[in-house]
């Protein structure tokens, strides 16, 4: 898993078609050893670690699946990320930063412009501060959870019977 990367993703073609890729998956779910559950249903596949093993870092597999009818193959687009109310809270996050860096900026630099106290852009340096924490901080959830990354990879890959690319 490449440190920088905030949510993995591979791309990959079968010669399988959708109702088949869907049924393999929900037989391997059904007798899986790997502490899996997950949801397969016409045309996307969510993968997750059961809820016994499951802690705040855990990651999920979320695989589309495209088959236009004139096509030999069915191409899979998969995502590993974190749990959608992980997700949510860093995009969250994300733009209120985002949002008072724009706001803290226009209204600093208009009070500089007019010849009065700029202060407020003193924030700005703390505001870049958090976004950079909360990179760090998914970074390293993210390699806590590695090893269940890399759970669900080699299972969707040995349900599959085919190599996914590497996240």
């Amino acid at each position: 898993m490449s440190s920088f990367r905030v949510r993995p993703k591979f791309e990959m073609e079968s010669n399988k078609t959708i109702e088949e890729i869907i049924t393999i998956i929900k037989e391997k779910l059904k007798i899986n050893t790997h502490h899996l559950h997950g949801q397969a249903m016409h045309d996307h596949i969510t993968i997750r670690v059961n809820q016994s093993h499951r802690h705040y870092w855990s990651p999920q597999l979320s695989v589309q699946l495209y088959r236009e009818p004139e096509d030999k193959v069915t191409r899979l687009v998969g995502v590993y990320g974190p749990m959608p109310n992980v997700w949510t809270l860093f995009t969250l996050v994300y733009l209120a930063v985002g949002v008072l860096f724009v706001f803290i900026s226009i209204i600093g630099f208009s009070q500089k412009a007019l010849g009065n106290s700029s202060s407020i852009l003193y924030v700005l340096p703390i505001l870049v501060a958090v976004a950079l924490t909360m990179y760090i901080i998914s970074q390293m959830g993210q390699k806590l959870g590695a090893a269940q990354t890399y759970a669900i990879h080699y299972f969707f890959e040995e349900a599959l019977g085919e190599p996914v690319p590497e996240v």
